[in-house]
């Protein structure tokens, strides 16, 4: 991974976070959304790489003893770098802090260097969320990771 810093999200690191998602996906999430994140969802939980700039982040909302991941992105520039992946290590440790048993995504079926992120780090194909995307009713892969619990 290069010199980045990974770290909680602050509101004022959403205009950052906003310019990765511009470049990341199809249909970004709005500056506003990511604002209220911060701002009104106390279940939402995001992390940020940076170095003179944000060049990644990742997000999780908190629902019941699950974790579901909401976005993942790294800069144009910057991927190839093990961004990603310490951005999810560093997720699935928080998710891990937060006492949850699972962890839940969707992914394009078409993203391949996700999915293979996503395998990498243990998490396991579940099943298919037809013409889920849409921009252009791509279907979703669904992803789960069981979090190894301490208690017996």
């Amino acid at each position: 991974m290069t010199d980045a810093r990974i770290r909680k999200m602050t509101v004022a690191d959403a205009p950052g976070v906003h310019a990765v998602e511009l470049e990341s996906f199809a249909t970004p999430w709005t500056l506003a959304s990511f604002i209220a994140e911060m701002t009104q969802n106390p279940n939402a939980y995001y992390l940020v790489a940076e170095t003179d700039e944000i060049i990644g982040f990742a997000g999780l909302w908190h629902i019941a003893d699950e974790g579901h991941i909401t976005n993942v992105a790294v800069k144009r520039t910057a991927r190839g770098l093990g961004l990603g992946e310490g951005l999810l290590e560093e997720l699935i440790e928080v998710a891990r802090e937060l006492g949850l048993r699972a962890m839940t995504l969707e992914v394009r079926v078409s993203n391949t260097p996700a999915r293979t992120l996503y395998e990498k780090l243990g998490f396991l194909y579940a099943g298919t969320r037809k013409r889920y995307y849409q921009d252009n009713n791509e279907d979703a892969a669904i992803y789960w990771l069981e979090l190894e619990g301490d208690e017996t």
